[in-house]
């Protein structure tokens, strides 16, 4: 009799496997290689646009895409491609002034919350739990009505709005560190709780924090763009995203591009933190790391 030798069946990978390096890597490349994109325009548009963003020229208005206007003008004349490489810049000064502030209010007061549990834990999440139900784009609109429809008023606002969220993620990591073995014998050994804070806790959630900045930075720029479309953010003839989309939402079906151009310019930015925001914590979370 012969016998049937079974060959070798490689095994089949399992369904909740993590996603290899490679794959990981891929959003944060691909959101850096986006967030690279609006950057290089901001910069470029600070010394250089084909044309004055800020300039009328009634003879040019509703010029589809040419040689000379390489993306068109508007209503008023004005070079699309120009807006669009200003508006960069005004993106990028609301991200980076409204998750400043949400980060210099919040971090502080989740680290307190965390080091102190107890009454003083509860009374200062529940705060935080509260102003977590106010959406920053609805404080923004209160404060644009308040205050007047302005970029500063904008940036103050959804700064305030988000720093909530950096609140929480700063609390959760910093009772995790206040769990280890180091931070016990530091307190054991007399260090006193701010340089236990500075020294432990805060380069240690460092990495959640800047996973927590990436995203909250691609929710302001929607926020600024939402806000100048809405007439309460970034006021003309300062070139906006958001105002780009206002002002073409009339000539839909004259000139449907002048729609297309800023919401890609959205798209780009938003999506680019968003994945950057996804690379950074399959990278810095220790628990989303594979385990060789």
């Amino acid at each position: 009799m012969t016998t049937k030798t079974s060959t070798p069946v490689a095994p089949r990978p399992r369904k909740n496997e993590a996603p290899s390096g490679n794959r990981r890597n891929g959003n944060l490349i691909v959101g850096m290689i986006l967030i690279g994109l609006v950057v290089f325009a901001a910069v470029l548009s600070a010394f250089w646009t084909p044309f004055d963003p800020e300039g009328v020229f009634p003879q040019e208005l509703l010029l589809p895409p040419g040689s000379e206007h390489l993306l068109g003008t508007d209503n008023f004349g004005r070079d699309v491609l120009s807006s669009i490489l200003r508006g960069a810049q005004i993106s990028l000064i609301v991200g980076i002034v409204a998750v400043g502030i949400a980060a210099v209010l919040g971090v502080p007061f989740g680290i307190i919350a965390g080091m102190n549990p107890g009454r003083l834990d509860q009374f200062m999440m529940r705060g935080n739990d509260i102003l977590l139900a106010f959406p920053a784009l609805l404080l923004a609109i209160i404060f644009g009505a308040v205050f007047g429809a302005n970029t500063m008023t904008a940036m103050v606002a959804l700064g305030i709005g988000s720093a909530p969220s950096f609140a929480s993620v700063a609390r959760s990591g910093t009772q995790q560190v206040m769990s280890r073995e180091y931070v016990q014998a530091s307190k054991a050994s007399g260090k006193n709780g701010w340089f236990v804070g500075v020294k432990h806790v805060l380069p240690n959630i460092s990495g959640i924090l800047i996973v927590q900045a990436s995203v909250s930075f691609g929710i302001a720029v929607l926020a600024e763009a939402a806000l100048s479309y809405l007439g309460l953010g970034t006021t003309p003839p300062t070139p906006s995203w958001g105002r780009m989309l206002q002002d073409a939402q009339g000539y839909l079906y004259v000139q449907p591009l002048l729609v297309v151009w800023p919401g890609i310019a959205i798209a780009i930015a938003v999506l680019g933190f968003n994945l950057l925001g996804d690379g950074l914590r399959d990278r810095l979370d220790p628990r989303m790391q594979v385990k060789r």
